[in-house]
């Protein structure tokens, strides 16, 4: 197998000419939703599916950086049973960390079955992204906060945890889905209001994605803080 890394932790490994997505896998022999798990150099790695991912989709969809990196502390808003999740801890490592945010009771279990008695490095919390002073306990500054919160206020939901959590010149990714906002406007009208709220909010957006066909309509924002 030929293996790539176009970012630091992150992989395409080339299997039955076909180029796959990857990341290399924090504990070996160990799947989480059923992906695929491939063998290269010694080292394994976990397939990951951008129909699944939104991170993962935005990154076949041309992302030109990407701000994960080993020994990041990440806050995770929306982090459901943990899908996306699971890879971002791959990528920041033993020395890293995951604070995963979710408002479901069910969701933060399977969470908690499937990774977090797995993974050292995952912190499942039970509690409303909206409002962010309930887990200040718990979760310290972060490098990077990413949102996958499908609420038609999700860019204030942002704002409100990057005031509290997220360090200066850290960075923020929003995925928007425009029907959940509105789904009666056009999905690009709806990414330019929740952009517009963001910069408001002291970021400079970097890059905006849209996720079609791995996520139809929905947008990945990448954006800086600078407040």
């Amino acid at each position: 197998m030929e293996i790539d890394e176009p970012f630091p932790g992150v992989f395409k490994i080339e299997v039955d000419a076909k180029k796959v997505l990857a990341t290399r896998n924090l504990t070996p022999g160990l799947t989480v939703y059923g992906e695929q798990l491939m063998h290269v150099g010694g080292e394994e790695y976990r397939s990951w599916n951008p129909y699944r991912s939104k991170l993962a989709a935005a990154i076949l969809k041309g992302i030109g950086r990407f701000h994960f990196s080993r020994g990041d502390k990440v806050l995770y808003l929306g982090v459901a049973s943990g899908t996306t999740c699971s890879h971002v801890s791959d990528i920041v490592g033993h020395d890293g960390h995951v604070w995963g945010v979710d408002f479901s009771s069910r969701p933060i279990r399977d969470l908690i079955d499937n990774l977090a008695k797995y993974r050292a490095n995952i912190s499942p919390i039970l509690d409303d992204a909206r409002n962010p002073e309930s887990y200040s306990a718990l979760v310290p500054r972060v490098d990077v906060l990413y949102s996958d919160v499908a609420q038609p206020d999700q860019a204030d939901i942002v704002v409100k945890n990057a005031e509290l959590y997220l360090r200066p010149e850290g960075w923020a990714y929003m995925v928007v889905k425009s029907r959940s906002v509105d789904a009666t406007r056009p999905p690009r009208s709806v990414y330019d209001e929740q952009i517009d709220i963001l910069k408001m909010g002291g970021f400079m957006v970097e890059e905006v994605l849209e996720l079609d066909p791995y996520q139809k309509d929905h947008a990945m924002v990448v954006a800086r803080f600078q407040a």
